[in-house]
């Protein structure tokens, strides 16, 4: 019998969860970013929220919370209250390589986050400051073999996509690279044009100026073809370097046991929000975004995948838990 009145009622508990996604949200929502003010995930955070407030007749904050491998901003998301209001938006490391890397990590992506959309993959390009004396990827690795231990890369963490990227060139190749952890992608570039490193790892939006202004120079960018934005970049596989592509994307989260009519309705109005000239000519075309903006279910699948390949992209470059 118990069985049997779960049964019946289930339409009855689906028509309430679609009615409570529909009077959503009862007052303003929260985006957590788990990176500093500046690059292109805050940038189109931003977008975003302007475009969703009026749609959803309420606030719409961006909460920047940047440092630790994005381990503490994440972990505000992972245990809010699952009623919409408090929602993460952040890059892959975050959640398919800190499961892999670090220990005692105070949240389990998997468990306890819900997957709501996947926004769009960002195609990375190996960058170095003009002082360092190599035009292509072979420059690169000719360079650093010849200084073994001195060149730098900055990154933001442990399994940061220039540390896995820059970890499997070493494997690759047999150079020794030092790795400099900043608190987000933003400081890195910003040191590297500075000197402080000689080369990290960044898309279009946090790069194109400086490579323009002759501050940074991109030797490669992870994608299938090249960007025509920059059309002469070579892609990592022309470079010689297929295996290493850390596969870059950004997503929208909210906690884990928020209704799933209500993930699907943020999803929607997320797809509506993009395809807006403000968002889609202003942060996602000029950027050389692949855009996805798909349902939860979706999203959960790619995760599912994405989960697979960066454990494979940790193990050849070496990274261990710590």
């Amino acid at each position: 019998m118990p069985t049997r009145r779960l049964l019946l009622a289930s339409p009855f508990v689906l028509a309430a969860s679609r009615a409570r996604a529909q009077a959503w949200p009862e007052r303003g929502v929260r985006i957590v970013v788990p990176f500093p003010p500046g690059g292109g995930l805050d940038a189109l955070a931003r977008a975003l929220a302007a475009e969703l407030a009026p749609a959803w007749g309420q606030a719409v904050v961006v909460d920047n919370r940047p440092g630790g491998s994005t381990v503490p901003g994440t972990d505000i998301v992972a245990k809010a209250a699952p009623d919409g209001h408090t929602l993460l938006l952040t890059a892959d490391n975050s959640i398919t390589a800190n499961p892999h890397v670090i220990r005692g990590l105070p949240h389990d992506p998997m468990r306890d986050l819900a997957p709501v959309s996947h926004l769009v993959d960002v195609h990375q390009m190996v960058l170095v400051h003009p002082a360092v004396p190599a035009a292509d990827m072979a420059g690169l690795v000719a360079a650093a073999r010849a200084r073994p231990g001195v060149l730098n890369f900055g990154s933001y963490g442990t399994a940061s996509q220039p540390h896995l990227l820059f970890g499997a060139l070493m494997a690759a190749t047999g150079i020794e690279l030092v790795q400099v952890p900043y608190r987000g992608l933003t400081p890195a570039v910003l040191a590297t044009i500075a000197g402080e490193v000689q080369m990290t790892l960044a898309g279009v939006a946090s790069s194109r100026e400086h490579i323009a202004a002759g501050t940074l120079r991109a030797l490669a960018v992870g994608r299938p073809s090249r960007l025509p934005q920059l059309p002469a970049v070579p892609t990592l596989a022309e470079a010689g370097f297929p295996q290493i592509d850390p596969r870059t994307w950004f997503g929208v989260f909210a906690p884990a046991g928020t209704p799933e009519a209500l993930r699907e309705k943020i999803a929607a109005d997320i797809r509506t929000a993009m395809a807006t000239p403000a968002v889609a000519d202003r942060h996602l075309t000029p950027n050389g975004y692949t855009v996805h903006a798909g349902t939860p279910a979706a999203f959960a699948a790619f995760i599912a995948a994405d989960l697979a390949y960066k454990a494979e992209l940790i193990r050849t470059a070496g990274i261990t838990a710590g």
